[in-house]
């Protein structure tokens, strides 16, 4: 805890593929990046996901707090800092052709520090990435929170409306206090910026990005995107 009581929380943002790869390499990935919180976007949704997913998490020195496959995709995992208050996995409507979507979302304290969590995964197809947004500011405003973040996959650049539509509203972290490098996607030629961690205006960003020094082999055998981590100083209520 910082001296005003408020609390110094790293957040880890990482779509893991269904983890298809290298398992052990992304656990070293998490590992090195020492998160509090991690939004997980494709995690496993079918054969024994639960299982798989918990497997991820120990060998990281995480726990699962919500989401897999109740989600569509979406899961947050989380250190013994958090103290969880609740959690809700929320289906989000099916397009006829498209993914089934999702979020994955809880409340959680860390010391007098209380914090909105939720991961996201947005459609690819660009009207329904768009709803999905609009329906993602709809739940953490109706979460009771003061504070409060999302990250996650967006599958669009900052320059696109639905990105816009987000930063416009919440605070978009590497925006704010860049830190590290900036482009996700892909792991070998990453040119683009389409996964993002957001925060509600009353946290602070202290740093944002894909964090440097990471082992090259893991990042490569971990998946195909690249590890967003922000450290946020979250108020005290």
């Amino acid at each position: 805890m910082a001296p005003d009581d408020s609390a110094l929380v790293r957040v880890l943002s990482y779509n893991v593929r269904s983890l298809r790869d290298d398992t052990a390499a992304l656990a070293r990935v998490i590992k090195a990046c020492a998160p509090d919180l991690v939004l997980v976007q494709e995690a496993p949704r079918f054969f024994r996901w639960r299982k798989k997913l918990a497997r991820l998490a120990r060998a990281a020195d995480l726990v699962i707090l919500t989401g897999g496959a109740t989600a569509a995709g979406p899961a947050i995992l989380c250190d013994l800092r958090a103290t969880v208050e609740r959690t809700e996995d929320v289906l989000l409507p099916l397009t006829p052709g498209q993914h089934r979507r999702g979020f994955a979302t809880a409340v959680v304290r860390f010391g007098n520090a209380r914090l909105g969590v939720l991961s996201c995964h947005l459609s690819l197809q660009k009207d329904e990435r768009y709803e999905q947004a609009g329906m993602l500011l709809d739940r953490l405003a109706g979460m009771g929170v003061e504070h409060a973040i999302a990250g996650g996959d967006v599958n669009e650049r900052p320059g696109g409306r639905t990105f816009r539509r987000l930063a416009e509203n919440l605070q978009d972290c590497w925006a704010v206090a860049p830190e590290g490098g900036e482009h996700t996607w892909t792991h070998s030629e990453p040119h683009q910026r389409i996964d993002a961690i957001f925060a509600t205006k009353g946290i602070e960003v202290l740093g944002c990005g894909v964090p440097p020094h990471l082992p090259e082999t893991d990042l490569r055998a971990a998946t195909d995107h690249l590890p967003v981590l922000a450290t946020l100083k979250v108020p005290a209520d």
